[in-house]
């Protein structure tokens, strides 16, 4: 990671001021209140934003609402842009963010530019809610936080030290162990009083299986007794199917001398039929006998009626000649009424268009009433003719009745009289019926007589059927009461191979949590005896090599600094050990320059382990240093320049208002208060 430049508005003492950074070593000089902090403060907000606890009262400008930091720089020769801004409300807060690689610009959450940023440096995961704790000791930690960590007492330094170092991933591995085996022991429990019953529950399926056995055993006995009575039953049902035939032979005897009584009774009624058809043909034939028919009478008859039928029509066609005279008439008598009302208004003759006469006119009316009044005379005459000639017709209407109702009644006396013969003969043909009749009722009685007598025979098929009925019921209910004890056994085998089924599944399962249980118990064994002690010797054996690294790497730092009569090192809590020909001397006993060479030698070396141990993040080209030489004698400052040569950093950011220093660097932006008022 290089930084090119930043750009700061309404931020702490700065109204609104861009500085730009070049590679290389680059000191940040001025007096003191000129806003190097300021600068350094912004670029770790513009990475990270604010922090827990942090207040943005901090960053932003007194008596502004509004503030802004846009940064950037370079990763992996990616060009990167960050901007964020602070808003004034009831607190102040983060307002904006965004992100802009190489052109492409992204809008983004605080938290997840913090991520973005926390990949982009390439800092593990374990670090995200870390704040940016790994940033203060690999680029920025400044110089009197440092001294803090020198300070503290062991425990809490080898904690900070191991929370930096990411070494308190072996206590949660450590913890998270105790939270699985405390889980494990949980499930071992469980599962003890689980397979408790094991034992038992293989007994119970011994003792199922064998009385399964004895039930398939019944139940073929059962089954071998049911198929005899099954032979048996079909055997007696054979038997009284065939009395059963015999019965019903008997009863379409029975059936048959029934239909034969009635044949008989039958034949009998058409006898007495017959013999009342004699009768009346008899007494018809007596009374046809007195009868007399002139054949004569009936053609005299028949010339009347021609004769009167000839008059109607010639009184109809004269009626009718009548009728029409009458018509026309009537006809006559309208035109001159409406002739004589048109001439009687006429003025002017339509034809010739001149007036009309009063005596021509009452010529005209003259001659119309004379007409009127001649047709008038004439259709009373015609009406009296018409009424004789009506009374004339009625008179011939009645007579050809009277006379076709005689010729009718001699035509079927002529009838009768032809039949007389056939009814005798029909008299001597139902004699003969009769006695046909007779001959067959007389067989048919012999015939009923000798199926009366086979009947005898059949009754003794029916005590017998009787017999075999009651034997089919005793084997039936036999044979029922063998359907159910088989299905009864089968529905026990059924139910005892369901309860062995389940309990072989049981024990199965059973068995299945016997060796889980197994298992957990020798997981548990090798979580607890081999696997806690082996992260404990890893996490041992981790600080060690660091805290030998760390010491190294300190005493060569502080011995750049201090003159050789010193001898340092770190004990086992990394609580740096200053010896003077063999005296340990405390800390609080040294002077200022030499405990900012501790400080500093301290700050250096965690530098450069952490490095090397997260060799894989992004910010090991850049090294902060905020007032590194605080309290340094004149000799020391000297030493700083090797020290800053020994640095092996592509960009190296030093805050001093030490004017010596600008002799060490490559580059010097001097910061003014007036710069940013």
């Amino acid at each position: 990671m290089i930084i090119k430049k930043i750009f700061l508005k309404n931020i702490r003492s700065y109204k609104e001021q861009e500085i730009i950074f070049p590679e290389g070593s680059i000191l940040l000089s001025g007096d003191i209140g000129a806003g190097k902090t300021s600068v350094l403060l912004a670029i770790e907000f513009a990475l990270f934003g604010l922090q827990p606890g942090k207040r943005g009262s901090s960053l932003l400008r007194n008596g502004e609402n509004e503030g802004k930091v846009w940064m950037e720089f370079e990763i992996d020769e990616k060009n990167i842009i960050v901007e964020r801004s602070l808003k004034k409300g009831k607190n102040i807060f983060q307002d904006y963010c965004s992100i802009t690689i190489n052109g492409e610009r992204e809008e983004l959450s605080v938290t997840q530019l913090k991520n973005k940023i926390l990949q982009l440096l390439n800092y593990p995961s374990e670090f995200a809610k870390k704040q940016n704790i790994l940033y203060k000791f690999t680029v920025y930690t400044p110089q009197e936080e440092m001294k803090q960590i020198v300070l503290e007492d062991p425990e809490t330094r080898l904690n900070t030290l191991r929370h930096v170092f990411g070494m308190d991933k072996y206590k949660r591995i450590l913890e998270n162990l105790s939270i699985i085996i405390s889980k494990i022991r949980e499930e071992r429990r469980m599962r003890e009083g689980l397979i408790s019953n094991l034992e038992q529950d293989k007994l119970d399926l011994s003792l199922k299986e064998k009385e399964l056995e004895e039930k398939y055993q019944f139940f073929s006995l059962s089954e071998k007794e049911l198929s005899l009575k099954i032979e048996e039953r079909k055997k007696i049902s054979e038997e009284r199917n065939k009395l059963s035939e015999k019965i019903e032979e008997k009863n379409n005897l029975q059936k048959e001398i029934e239909k034969t009584r009635i044949i008989i009774l039958n034949k009998k009624d058409s006898i007495s039929e017959n013999n009342k058809m004699i009768k009346q043909l008899d007494e018809q034939i007596n009374k046809l006998e007195n009868l007399k028919f002139d054949n004569q009478i009936l053609i005299q008859l028949n010339l009347d009626l021609d004769s009167l039928k000839n008059k109607k029509e010639k009184q109809t066609l004269e009626m009718l000649k009548i009728n029409s005279e009458l018509n026309s008439l009537n006809s006559k008598i309208d035109e001159n009424l409406k002739l004589e009302r048109k001439i009687s208004n006429l003025e002017i003759c339509p034809t010739c268009l001149q007036n009309v006469e009063a005596v021509h006119r009452a010529n005209v009316l003259n001659k119309i009433h004379s007409d009127i009044s001649e047709a008038k005379k004439r259709i009373k005459e015609l009406e009296e003719i018409s009424g004789d000639q009506k009374k004339e017709i009625e008179f011939l209407n009645k007579e050809i009745s009277k006379t076709e109702e005689k010729i009718q009644e001699l035509k079927i006396l002529k009838i009768r009289l032809e039949g007389l013969t056939e009814k005798k003969k029909q008299i001597e043909e139902i004699k003969k019926n009769n006695s046909l009749l007779e001959k067959d009722i007389e067989l048919l009685n012999q015939h009923v007589d000798v199926l009366q007598k086979t009947i005898l025979e059949f009754e003794k098929y029916e005590e017998l059927f009787i017999l075999k009925e009651k034997e089919l019921e005793e084997i039936l209910e036999k044979e029922k009461e063998g359907y159910i004890r088989v299905a009864e056994l089968k529905k026990e085998i059924e139910f005892s191979i369901s309860l062995i089924n389940t309990l072989k599944e049981k024990i199965k399962k059973t068995e299945e949590i016997k060796m889980t249980l197994d298992y957990l118990t020798e997981l548990e064994d090798w979580f607890s005896k081999h696997f806690s002690y082996l992260i404990s010797s890893i996490e041992k054996n981790v600080m060690i090599k660091l805290k030998s690294e760390f010491s190294k790497l300190f005493s060569e730092w502080f011995s750049m600094l201090v003159s050789d009569s010193f001898n340092i090192s770190l004990k086992d809590d990394f609580t740096p050990l200053v010896e003077q020909q063999d005296y340990e001397i405390d800390y609080e006993y040294l002077s200022g320059g030499e405990r900012t060479a501790v400080a500093l030698a301290y700050r250096l070396s965690l530098n450069q382990v952490l490095n090397s141990l997260l060799s894989k993040i992004k910010t090991k080209d850049i090294v902060i240093l905020d007032e590194p030489t605080d309290g340094f004698s004149e000799q020391q400052l000297d030493k700083m320049r090797d020290v800053l040569q020994q640095l092996n950093v592509k960009q190296l950011i030093i805050v001093s208002h030490e004017q010596k220093i600008e002799g060490f660097v490559e580059n010097v932006i001097k910061l003014k208060i007036e710069s940013f008022k």
